[in-house]
């Protein structure tokens, strides 16, 4: 493979005074071949002559400052050469961290060695391809010269002119057709021809054999068909290796780490059984390490570590919440199952990262650390990872030596049930992901069939919609009033009752109250219903205010009972309360009271005898006014005496 990496020395694209220098580094199969300066103009003939299967650059401002300069950059590169950005594309990341990654250290201050890491990290797969153009070439055949302001010959001229553009244009048309390439084409009539034809080819630029060409009457320019938008595509599609940490419950949480520490995704959901906390890790990545923050490791993490082969991470002891809000706090979650599986992460990362100190001073430059990093947690040592890594496929998985086994060894056959176990189980995922999909499959058909036939009837009808939607408020409004309706005929039925109990002469009917709170008032006329003339019966006042006796004596209430047969009078504030409210309160010791759930009865002439004592009291309670008015008023005549006497002295 052979790798242009560039790097800026001097000046810049966007100036209009100094143009760009760049220090120019090839690789080729992973060895520093060549390096130099060179233009902007060089280095695209270098591109061109030597036809590289890599350019690539830290930045892609190095070269092209706007969106329009990079589609003008990649399409006068050579089809087969791929522009890459090393530090990423949205997501950009520094040069210094990609080459750490490969074990590259290099002097940022001098553009050649940057140039040169550039190329190395590149060859080993690191960085995106920027990608500018569609699957698709358009190819336009136009003329080269105007016909002019015309003269004597000008028809004869503009025909010569327009018969070339549309010869050219059935030319490449055959050549098309003989390669067998789909496309379709738009021609534009002019006089004696055609002034320009586009044909669109369904093929990549490197699959048009058409070159560009400019001379006499006829030009031909193929570029491909440029994206709305720029695009970013990884050069390898390898699975980025993680540390995962699982908290399982109702609500599962989910977090994981590359092999650096860095947060690559923390997730929690209800809604996630085992088989989708297994799909959801494989969109991110491949995890090598499952880590849990309690000991020992629950059996469902433990089923999903079994089901990537991942090397597990037990905590010593459970991991103390103070801990937890410690290292989860720089990365941040959403709930404590985030901040769980986030710290049983964490944990894990921190313990590889002490084993991996040693290691690394022995590795040399140009290697993948993460490959590195994982073949250490496997078991394997250096050398074996190296031996493997400079394998024709460069794999990692290291060819195991030719072991003669013992049956009767008792490792052997505990490993041999493992090895069962662990298939039985990748049976039943496999079984259990097949019938999800298909139960996945069932159910967007039906979804996709409901909002088909939703649709189909919103926009048939509007009319119908809304008067659906009138009709559905209005069940819900005859509901609630169904309920109401109920809740009435309960009450006419105490109260029709209590109609029927008041007609029996023997027995005086009182109703039973908690006590003389307002909402005990309320509740009571809620349930049988309050009016005038009603005697009322309380065990104990408890809770009773002046407006409560007050809207009582306003109803028209014709008693109040308060408390029991033992009971001998109510306190004395609210016998004072009832004389000056005239609501007649009585107390139980006189009148005593069966109670039976919401009613009771009395014996009427104790009732009349209690209420003859009342009165007197009443009575008495109003002398006693008016003997208090007629000595004030007494005594303000006397003092308004005193102060006429003294004046007219």
């Amino acid at each position: 493979m052979k790798v242009f990496g560039i790097d800026i020395i001097r000046g810049s694209t966007r100036s209009r005074t100094i143009a760009p220098k760049y220090a120019l580094v090839t690789v080729i199969d992973g060895k520093v071949t060549s390096e130099e300066s060179v233009s902007l103009f060089r280095l695209m003939r270098l591109v061109h002559r030597n036809r590289p299967d890599i350019l690539a650059v830290d930045s892609i401002q190095e070269v092209a400052p706007h969106t329009q300069d990079v589609y003008r950059f990649i399409e006068q590169l050579p089809p087969q050469t791929r522009f890459v950005s090393v530090t990423g594309g949205e997501r950009q990341t520094g040069l210094i961290q990609v080459a750490a990654r490969f074990n590259i250290t290099f002097n940022r201050f001098d553009p050649y060695a940057e140039a040169r890491a550039i190329a190395l990290v590149a060859s080993q797969g690191a960085g995106v391809e920027v990608i500018a153009f569609e699957n698709e070439t358009e190819i336009v055949v136009s003329r080269n010269r105007s016909p002019g302001k015309g003269g004597w010959s000008q028809n004869r001229y503009a025909r010569k002119i327009h018969g070339n553009v549309l010869t050219y244009a059935r030319d490449i048309e055959h050549e098309l057709q003989s390669e067998g390439l789909n496309f379709w084409k738009k021609e534009f009539k002019a006089f004696g021809g055609v002034s320009r034809v586009v044909f669109h080819v369904r093929e990549k630029r490197e699959e048009v054999r058409i070159p560009t060409s400019k001379g006499g009457d006829v030009q031909v320019r193929i570029s491909g068909k440029r994206l709305e938008r720029i695009q970013f595509r990884p050069l390898t599609t390898r699975p980025r290796y993680l540390i995962v940490g699982i908290d399982p419950g109702t609500t599962v949480g989910i977090a994981a780490l590359d092999l650096n520490g860095e947060l690559m995704k923390v997730h929690s959901s209800r809604q996630m059984n085992m088989s989708d906390v297994i799909e959801f890790l494989y969109e991110i990545g491949k995890p090598i390490i499952i880590a849990t923050d309690v000991s020992p490791m629950p059996f469902s993490v433990e089923k999903i570590r079994r089901a990537f082969q991942a090397v597990p991470y037990i905590p010593r002891q459970d991991i103390s919440v103070e801990t937890k809000y410690e290292l989860a706090g720089k990365f941040g979650y959403a709930n404590d199952h985030e901040r769980d599986a986030l710290t049983a992460a964490i944990e894990a990362s921190r313990f590889w990262r002490h084993k991996f100190t040693n290691i690394f001073k022995r590795v040399p430059p140009g290697v993948d650390m993460d490959e590195i990093r994982a073949g250490i947690i496997r078991g394997q040592s250096l050398e074996q990872i190296l031996q493997a890594l400079r394998g024709p496929t460069r794999a990692i998985e290291v060819k195991k030596p030719d072991v003669t086994l013992d049956s009767s060894d008792e490792r052997v056959r505990v490993l041999d049930g493992q090895v069962k176990d662990l298939r039985a189980l990748v049976s039943d995922l496999q079984k259990d992901i097949d019938s999800l999909k298909e139960e996945n499959r069932r159910l967007k058909g039906e979804n996709k069939n409901l909002k088909s036939a939703r649709t189909r009837q919103i926009n048939v009808n509007p009319e119908i919609a809304r008067r659906d939607l009138i009709i559905e408020n209005l069940k819900k409004r005859i509901r609630f009033e169904e309920k109401n309706n109920k809740k009435l005929h309960k009450r006419l039925k105490r109260m029709k009752e209590v109609e029927t109990r008041d007609s029996d002469a023997d027995l005086q009917i009182v109703k039973v109250i908690a006590d003389l709170s307002r909402e005990s008032v309320r509740t009571v006329n809620e349930r049988i219903g309050l009016k005038s003339g009603d005697v009322l019966h309380v065990r104990t006042p408890g809770v009773w205010g002046k407006n409560t006796l007050h809207d009582l004596g306003q109803a028209g209430i014709g008693a109040i009972i308060i408390g029991d047969r033992s009971a001998s009078m109510a306190p004395e504030e609210l016998i004072e309360l009832s004389y000056s409210e005239e609501l007649p309160i009585l107390p139980g010791a006189s009148v005593p009271v069966s109670i039976k759930g919401d009613y009771g009865s009395c014996d009427p002439d104790l009732f009349d005898e209690a209420m003859s004592i009342w009165q007197d009291g009443l009575e008495e309670f109003r002398r006693k006014q008016s003997e208090e008015m007629l000595n004030g008023i007494f005594k303000e005549y006397q003092a308004q005496r005193e102060k006429q006497v003294r004046r007219d002295g």
